[in-house]
């Protein structure tokens, strides 16, 4: 998605992320969906062995991936472990050389630094907001991600790829 970043023009890119594995860990999908004045696009996910988190953090990932230039993000996602990991956690976990307060390695590193990377994209510094909404709460964009990364997780094949931390 190519938006026009032309910087009298305030509309931002709209997203709505959702992942999720029947069982955790088992067979996972996730699906983010980008809006961009009237146009909009879907990207959607995979994985024969995964956990939640991950499907959750692959979705922020992929749809920030899909922008083909910097420029502002509402990102909206029903995932309280990805909002608060990159509002909250994140720069206290790269201080502590990725380590927890308990002194833990942080779980899916591989993929909170991958999510980092893209987020540097969008410059200015603060171009992504991020937003939690309520799952199964009647948005219609958080639904349809959800019908879509379970669609994913249920398609799943033993061709698919298995996403495990440290194999991004």
């Amino acid at each position: 998605m190519t938006p026009n970043t032309n910087s009298t023009m305030p509309t931002a890119v709209i997203i709505y992320t959702d992942g999720g594995c029947i069982g955790n860990p088992g067979p996972g999908g996730y699906a983010a969906i980008l809006r961009f004045g009237s146009h909009e696009k879907e990207v959607v996910g995979r994985f024969r062995q995964t956990t939640n988190n991950r499907m959750e953090l692959r979705a922020a990932i992929a749809a920030l991936e899909a922008l083909t230039r910097p420029c502002r993000v509402e990102l909206f996602t029903d995932s309280s472990y990805l909002r608060n990991g990159i509002t909250k956690w994140v720069y206290g976990w790269q201080r502590n050389g990725w380590r927890t307060g308990s002194k833990q390695p942080v779980k899916n590193q591989d993929l909170w630094q991958r999510l980092l990377a893209v987020i540097a994209r969008h410059q200015p510094a603060g171009s992504v907001q991020w937003h939690w909404t309520k799952g199964h709460a009647g948005d219609p964009a958080n639904e349809r991600a959800d019908q879509l990364a379970n669609q994913a997780a249920r398609s799943v094949t033993d061709a698919d790829p298995i996403d495990v931390e440290g194999t991004s």
